[in-house]
């Protein structure tokens, strides 16, 4: 592709984007490739890599396009968005921008007067203008500032920069399958080099983008890709041989994978959840990693399940729905899909969940709430208002949990609960507290 069909590419890309707010972003990007399959590697790569940029800006540049006078209220354009990237952060210049939007071959059709007026308003400026407000200063939606800050103090600006960056990419080592050194030299025959993590026991990093998933490693459950972050969540759930063990929001079933490892594949495993089609990816991941002491379970309305196995479980493992806050690497659309509303809608159903699960744990045992958000009205906030709820159940200090759990050393943090960060950990943004039943 020429320079310009890459450019034309990108805005044809963001403008999918832009017509699926509500749909992840990586799920639309992967339609749009596949429609396309004629686009090599190399050529898929820049047009990816330029889009991406442009979303995980998008407030910096809406704040810009909005003063230089674009859309008079409404959206910005996929085209702006992208001359306004090329302008701000890539130091273009309108003439350069001109050029690439000439409509021959397969370039963007010229730029319309309103157009050139708007961008001409921003070459010369910077990305980050000292005028911004705080919020599109530091990428962050104004909705989510004030419990960041509660969060991060004065590291607010150092954690802010931290989500900004791409997310490194981490896998697990399936103890069923062998050690995790024993994972690291199936790799490296295969051309990958993976590292151990600073954190997890099992995990390991690769330090650059590779195709994990085309692997003889992959294919035959010697590794999953799943952040350091969620392996810790799993290594704090402390499942051993033998116990009953419930992941009631499973998913596709990352933390029931590494849960069934420290199990080794004795005892029981319930993977549960509301989406059928979760459950069936769920199915085959744990089918491929050897897992053969799980089920998989459809949560429905009027379902009884729960109610025959009230007290039955040694550990209940929710990792509640959340914003995402905490994998703004990974997906920084959500930056801007997610709104305040939705903050407070799932504030609510954290809470039905976690009085729904509370009855399976048995006396002694165990509840981990674990979330991907960073915002302590998901956090903290809710775990005080269920041990208020639910006087039976008491907080298990993190120090405590890790030794329980069998690791040596501190564990990382030092509050009464497990809060990860990008800046602070390099792992995605979690949250974990382990709570008690008594006896």
């Amino acid at each position: 592709m020429t320079p310009p069909a890459r450019i034309a590419a990108a805005v044809a890309l963001l403008a999918a984007l832009e017509a699926s707010p509500r749909r992840p972003a990586d799920a639309v990007a992967n339609d749009f490739f596949r429609a396309r399959r004629y686009v090599g590697s190399g050529d898929r790569r820049a047009v990816s890599e330029r889009a991406w940029a442009v979303v995980r800006e998008r407030l910096r540049l809406d704040w810009h396009l909005g003063r230089a006078g674009a859309g008079a209220g409404a959206a910005p354009t996929a085209r702006l968005l992208l001359g306004s990237w090329m302008l701000l952060a890539e130091g273009g210049r309108l003439s350069g921008i001109e050029a690439a939007f000439s409509g021959e071959g397969y370039a963007e059709p010229p730029l319309e007067a309103a157009e050139r007026r708007v961008l001409a308003a921003l070459e010369g400026r910077a990305l980050v203008d000292p005028a911004m407000d705080e919020a599109a200063r530091l990428n962050l939606p104004g909705w989510a500032l004030e419990g960041m800050r509660a969060r991060f103090g004065e590291a607010l600006p150092e954690a802010a920069a931290g989500m900004e960056g791409a997310a490194p990419l981490d896998l697990r080592a399936n103890l069923i399958r062998g050690t995790r050194e024993a994972a690291a030299r199936a790799l490296a025959a295969e051309g990958i080099v993976a590292e151990p993590t600073p954190h997890s026991p099992w995990g390991l990093r690769v330090a650059d983008r590779r195709p994990v998933m085309a692997t003889r490693a992959f294919q035959e459950g010697l590794v999953e890709i799943q952040d350091e972050g969620s392996q810790l969540i799993a290594l704090l759930a402390d499942a051993r041989p033998g116990m009953r063990v419930a992941d009631y929001c499973a998913g596709a079933a990352g933390k029931s994978l590494a849960m069934a490892a420290t199990m080794g594949n004795r005892g029981r495993l319930a993977a549960l959840d509301v989406s059928a089609v979760r459950l069936a990816g769920a199915a085959k991941r744990l089918a491929r990693a050897g897992v053969d002491n799980a089920e998989t379970h459809l949560i429905e309305s009027g379902d009884r399940w729960a109610k025959r196995r009230a007290a039955a479980f040694d550990r209940v493992l929710v990792d509640a729905p959340c914003t995402g806050t905490g994998t703004w690497r990974r997906n920084p659309d959500a930056r801007t899909r997610t709104v305040e509303s939705d903050l407070r809608e799932l504030i609510t159903k954290q809470r039905a969940i976690l009085d729904r699960a509370a009855p399976l744990v048995r006396p002694g045992g165990k509840l981990v709430y674990a979330t991907c958000s960073v915002l302590p009205e998901e956090d903290e906030g809710q775990v005080s208002d269920f041990l208020r709820r639910h006087p039976e159940f008491r907080a298990v200090a993190l120090d405590e949990a890790w030794r329980e759990a069998g690791m040596e050393g501190p564990p990382p943090g030092d509050g009464p609960h497990m809060a990860l960060a990008p800046h602070s950990h390099g792992t995605d943004g979690f949250f974990a507290a382990v709570l008690r039943r008594a006896a």
